[in-house]
């Protein structure tokens, strides 16, 4: 069965999408609130209003001040107040709102009817709503103006136990008026409201969309070429982003350059020991007299040379795979080096190398045995291949409080400063003051880097000051 690729919207359409909607729900949610609720919001607020009211009152009530505490909050908040001695005598009467219940109805018969509301509650509060004003008799309502109102009586007390009666009206306003208002607001208001979200969502989503977009075009020509620049900006994250591409672009084509070389190192390496085995065996074959012990040695290097150059990419590809483990034992690493220079003993008589070693005293320490000498055995190669006509080479043995340090230096015309950070990468095979191995792959150091690294050891190289280059590991004791 044929499978279709599903097509998916992009980045740019999916912010606008979101943009849009975002403005969409909150319109809807304005007119929710402003239409829908209005109502009941406006009702709630002056209900709550009338009774913060009579709290105010409360405080001040007994003191000098309730006259004017009376008449500011009257005026402040629309709301007319009549306050009652225990007689029913009215101690001040306010009056904001025109033809408010309590001053259409006269004071004598307002007190007797509230009085009797709080015969049992020391608080009355009655909505006379459209709905209820006609069947609503406390007040002898028959008139359709009182609709509309909130009543609240309450008695109150003073410091000294006299009691009082406060009687608070307010009005709550029809809102149909100002919600057909509103709804002629909001429509114009959503309009315009929609079309600038419109411009704003393209204009955003474009912004944020366009680089990312760009960045992603660069990314799929990485798969063809590498060392491109991704240069979009305009947000931290996308600018990082684009670096963080454009320095992995930088160490793709670092890398395949040094894949190149290899490649190029590895074939020639393999080519010259092939070509030298092929030759000398067919002269041994073809002419009398050649199938001398020189000839078959000459083979026999070439052979042990095939299987150095097998045995480093084996042990380089391993190491940087991560499958390779410690065999850690007990490890006198004076004595390992002292073995490992007596197999040197033939190549220093016979080509005038000389390797001086210089300690204090022999030192123990935990390592892979196998693994280390070969880090020591790469790291000799590595300056009798580069050290100077003298052909000194000196290895020192320096124990210091926790560790001891291992040096191997030899005379040659050191190391480019600006090549110093590289020279450990793999496949990295340094020019210029450097000649190249005549035996080996160059891939020693890269080998030395990766034991040196499971083993968890400090390591380097510096020029000294004889201009030849010491290459030095740190272990713990």
């Amino acid at each position: 069965m044929k499978q279709t690729k599903r097509k998916e919207a992009g980045i740019r359409w999916k912010l606008f999408a979101y943009f849009i909607l975002f403005s969409v729900l909150m319109l809807l949610l304005l007119w929710v609130f402003q239409i829908v609720f209005l109502k009941d919001f406006y009702r709630f607020i002056k209900t709550s209003e009338i009774f913060q009211t009579a709290e105010e009152i409360e405080k001040k009530i007994g003191s000098e001040e309730v006259v004017d505490n009376i008449d500011k909050i009257s005026k402040n908040k629309d709301i007319c107040i009549t306050l009652f001695n225990s007689s029913g005598e009215v101690i001040y009467s306010a009056n904001t709102i025109m033809n408010c219940i309590i001053h259409r109805i006269p004071s004598p018969l307002l007190y007797s009817i509230i009085d009797t509301n709080l015969a049992d509650t020391n608080t009355y509060f009655e909505e006379f709503s459209p709905e209820n004003y006609i069947t609503n008799k406390r007040f002898l309502l028959g008139r359709k103006d009182f609709a509309n109102s909130i009543l609240l009586a309450q008695k109150l007390y003073d410091s000294t136990g006299t009691s009082y009666t406060v009687v608070l009206n307010s009005v709550i306003e029809p809102v149909f008026s100002t919600t057909t208002t509103l709804r002629t607001q909001l429509f114009y208001v959503s309009i315009i409201m929609l079309i600038l979200s419109f411009l704003l969502s393209w204009l955003i989503s474009k912004k944020i969309a366009t680089p990312i977009v760009h960045i992603n075009e660069s990314a799929k020509k990485l798969a063809e070429e590498y060392n491109l620049e991704f240069n979009d900006s305009g947000y931290k994250e996308i600018s990082e982003l684009a670096d963080t591409l454009t320095n992995a672009s930088k160490e793709l084509s670092k890398v395949e350059n040094l894949r190149r070389e290899l490649i190029a190192n590895v074939s020639h390496d393999l080519r010259t020991p092939l070509t030298m085995i092929t030759g000398y065996a067919e002269v041994m074959r073809d002419v009398p007299g050649e199938n001398t012990p020189e000839n078959v040695q000459v083979i026999i290097d070439e052979a042990t040379r095939l299987s150095t150059l097998v045995s480093d990419v084996l042990d380089i590809s391993k190491l940087q795979q991560g499958n390779q483990t410690l065999a850690l034992t007990t490890v006198n690493l004076t004595e390992l080096i002292r073995t490992i220079l007596k197999r040197y003993t033939k190549l220093t008589e016979k080509d005038g190398y000389q390797i001086h070693f210089e300690y204090d005293k022999d030192i123990e320490i935990q390592a892979d045995e196998l693994k280390l000498t070969q880090v020591i055995y790469n790291l000799i190669n590595n300056a009798i291949t580069y050290t100077g006509d003298d052909k000194q080479i000196f290895i020192k043995q320096t124990i210091q409080e926790n560790s001891v340090k291992i040096e191997i230096i030899d005379t040659g015309n050191g190391i480019a400063e600006d090549e110093i950070p590289y020279i450990w990468e793999r496949y990295y095979k340094a020019k210029g003051n450097h000649k190249r191995a005549q035996i080996g792959t160059g891939l020693g150091l890269a080998i030395v880097k990766e034991i040196l690294i499971l083993h968890q050891a400090e390591f380097g190289v510096k020029n000294t000051e004889d201009k030849g280059a010491d290459f030095w590991f740190e272990l713990k004791i």
